[in-house]
């Protein structure tokens, strides 16, 4: 529906789906235009080379999620609302997820973030390069430099941030980067992912088909793509269900505190802890990150 040069879309998915708790968590990351208060989120998105923004609103409640989904007249809106259920996940049944973890020793903090979705970066590359750009730094310094590069390198539409296109990134020099911060190495690394991408080593499109095994064969060959950075593109920027970082940081806090540790648990100890989670590990992770953010 058109209203006042306005794309106009209502939607009705199965809940459970908590999309407060989504904004809480987008909010986290000064990039996003998360309004608490109106519960809503503009996303950006590259839909065959056009830089379009939606704007989404959650109307409904946690049990009978209902969104407006609003675009300019003109934009590609369709393919758009397409990306959009994918970045939500709205077709992931969380009810029997949820259901799947009350049997577990993760049912607390299953029930206290109840109908929480693993929501995806807003597109694959920038997934990509925000994975690597936080490697081994606090959550804080990381959302930093990451918004100090889209800022310098990335463009502005109606208030919204895109990160750069990645021709704009391997063109870039490594001082250039050094001068907001990045590490030497670091920079190598952005540059040339992207560089990887311009070449057409690397298509997201193929990607998205491949199995996890094909794709973590295809990226532990890039220089400064190991396996949790893999692990993470995996998670949020395609959306596979069964992925467990042992080595991240957060989720070993996380565990200490559910299962009151003293010390971090071992590789052998998470390895005990995360049986009879699959195969929906991926949420695991989620929800322990959500139980120390």
């Amino acid at each position: 529906m058109l209203r006042d040069g306005l794309f106009l879309e209502t939607l009705q998915i199965k809940g459970p789906y908590n999309f407060d708790l989504v904004l809480d968590r987008l909010s986290m990351d000064p990039l996003n235009q998360v309004d608490i208060d109106s519960r809503s989120v503009k996303v950006p998105m590259l839909i065959e080379n056009e830089a379009v923004i939606a704007h989404v609103q959650a109307v409904g409640t946690l049990d009978n999620p209902k969104f407006i989904i609003k675009g300019t007249e003109g934009e590609n809106i369709v393919k758009a609302e397409k990306r959009l259920a994918e970045i939500f996940q709205w077709d992931v049944p969380l009810e029997i997820i949820s259901e799947h973890f009350r049997k577990t020793d993760l049912a607390p903090i299953f029930e206290q973030h109840y109908g929480t979705p693993l929501v995806l970066d807003f597109d694959p590359f920038s997934c990509l390069l925000k994975c690597i750009i936080h490697q081994q730094l606090n959550l804080s310094f990381a959302h930093t430099l990451t918004e100090r590069f889209v800022n310098t390198f990335g463009f502005e539409k109606e208030g919204v941030w895109f990160y750069p296109s990645p021709e704009t990134v391997a063109a870039l020099q490594v001082e250039e980067l050094r001068a907001l911060q990045f590490s030497g190495r670091k920079a190598e690394y952005v540059i040339g992912i992207a560089m990887e991408v311009v070449k057409g080593n690397l298509d997201f499109t193929s990607l998205r088909d491949q199995s996890n095994e094909e794709i973590y064969k295809q990226l532990i060959k890039i220089r400064g793509i190991g396996p949790w950075t893999i692990q993470n593109f995996l998670m949020f920027g395609l959306g596979r269900l069964n992925l467990f970082p042992v080595a991240d940081i957060g989720i070993q806090n996380a565990l200490k505190k559910l299962y009151k540790l003293d010390v971090k648990p071992t590789l052998e100890e998470i390895e005990s802890f995360s049986k009879g989670w699959e195969p929906y590990l991926s949420y695991a992770s989620l929800y322990l990150w959500r139980s120390i953010e």
